[in-house]
């Protein structure tokens, strides 16, 4: 059974940084796709960013490019979200989400195994 579990959230000053982990189990992610997802009260689950867990390719929306970056350790069977220059809008609950398939994908309905999440709160 896939397990994700993401670490790291918190409080955090605007222009700061924050680092997420995503750690997976319950099989091998060859063939996958890690995403990260976030959603905000009241809102939608938004795309944050993918990469291939062999290729490590990313995939960003323009959002985000520049200041978020995702990596990840196949060693340690993690991903990263490395977030630098936060904003108060960045406050959400941050998800990591995994799904097979070769094309980058968007929307939170293409993933199939979700995280249980992990708040980021940025203060102005």
């Amino acid at each position: 059974q896939v397990q994700l579990v993401e670490s790291g959230g918190g409080l955090v000053q605007a222009g700061g940084s924050l680092r997420l982990s995503c750690e997976a189990s319950g099989r091998a992610f060859s063939g996958y796709q890690m995403g990260w997802f976030r959603q905000a009260p009241g809102k939608e689950r938004d795309f944050v960013g993918a990469i291939g867990w062999i290729s490590g390719n990313t995939y960003y929306p323009d959002s985000v490019k520049g200041r978020f970056t995702i990596s990840r350790d196949t060693d340690k069977n993690t991903i990263y979200l490395q977030m630098n220059s936060l904003k108060p809008e960045d406050t959400a609950v941050y998800y990591c989400a995994a799904r097979t398939g070769n094309l980058w994908r968007k929307e939170a309905r293409w993933y199939d195994y979700w995280g249980q999440g992990t708040q980021v709160t940025v203060s102005s």
